[in-house]
């Protein structure tokens, strides 16, 4: 448990780089000047074992899934079966590991850290080619195979980025001591107006109850927002190449 523990705090630290809680800075595209490219914006809320969604484009969905732990991010393409990855999973590398998808208290997150990791970036693939890409390199990835995880990370960056922010949050605070993983974004908890709840017994990890966020999902060219969904003109990212 303690190797596991190490393990997470040094994927955070690799993934919040220097104070950066949103995307890595040897990660981060170079911007182009011209605001050409699109982003769809979706806001909701939540309260402890719902969960929310939303379709944001022709053929995809958000959704913020309820988890015993708090919530999930997934991207869904619509009209097909599910599978067993969604697109942002398999575009968010690490897997099965500290992720910005969860907002919850797994991998010893307590509810406040889970709350001052704001905003998170991920990515998802919005074409077939590449989620199955993804899918096949998956195991080989988990298997730590150095080749799979860097193809699977060069292809994750090709992929439309997107942020999730919370707005505000209802929780009740976790106990534990922090360690290395908790105490990378502890300090941003101010960042992010949040209550706490009054009269429930206190537990290590605490509880999510409630989250109000915001999430912007980058449009690849070619797909459309869907009905009723605000659109930002951003400036355009440049993609690495394979």
């Amino acid at each position: 448990m303690q190797h596991k523990q190490v393990m997470c705090a040094l994927v955070l630290t690799a993934l919040v780089g220097s104070g950066d809680l949103s995307i890595s800075s040897a990660a981060t595209p170079k911007k182009l000047t011209a605001a050409n490219c699109r982003r769809a914006v979706v806001e909701g809320d939540v309260k402890a074992g719902e969960s929310f969604t939303k379709e944001f484009a022709k053929g995809f969905e958000f959704r913020l899934e309820a988890i015993p732990s708090g919530w999930i991010v997934r991207v869904l393409p619509t009209g097909v079966p599910r599978g067993e990855h969604d697109v942002a999973e398999l575009a968010t590398p690490p897997y099965k590991s500290v992720t910005p998808l969860a907002v919850s208290t797994d991998f010893a997150f307590r509810a406040q850290d889970a709350v001052a990791w704001n905003p998170r970036r991920f990515g998802y693939a919005a074409d077939a080619a590449s989620a199955r890409r993804l899918a096949q390199l998956y195991p080989a990835v988990l298997a730590n195979d150095p080749k799979a995880a860097a193809e699977a990370a060069s292809l994750a960056l090709q992929q439309p980025q997107a942020e999730l922010q919370i707005l505000s949050a209802v929780l009740v605070p976790g106990t534990a001591n922090q360690w290395r993983m908790a105490a990378a974004v502890a300090s941003h908890l101010e960042m992010t107006p949040h209550d706490v709840v009054q009269g429930e017994q206190a537990t290590p990890l605490g509880r999510l109850a409630e989250l109000k966020f915001r999430v912007r999902l980058e449009l690849p060219p070619g797909i459309e927002a869907a009905k009723g969904v605000e659109v930002e003109r951003i400036p355009c990212a440049v993609k690495p190449t394979s």
